[in-house]
């Protein structure tokens, strides 16, 4: 697999690197992997897939009518 030498980088991205492989528990270089592959969209969507997903979601979940009063009902269910 090739590898690629990043040199010069500025301090400033250099820590939001760093703090960003921190929060999603990545190395660095796996940080800077994935910022790439965003970058350059090699993550193509299906559309047809998440629709399907979309769907079976729907169909899981339409018994379960939630309107905003319900909402609000769990919301505030135990608050003096």
């Amino acid at each position: 697999m090739p590898a690629i030498t990043l040199k010069n980088i500025p301090d400033a991205l250099y820590a939001q690197i760093k703090d960003a492989a921190s929060v999603h528990h990545r190395s660095l270089n796996s940080e800077i992997l994935y910022c790439v592959e965003r970058a350059l969209g090699t993550h193509k969507i299906d559309a047809s897939e998440h629709i399907e997903v979309a769907r079976k979601l729907r169909a899981k979940t339409a018994q379960h009518n939630l309107t905003d009063q319900k909402l609000n009902d769990f919301k505030n269910a135990g608050r003096p």
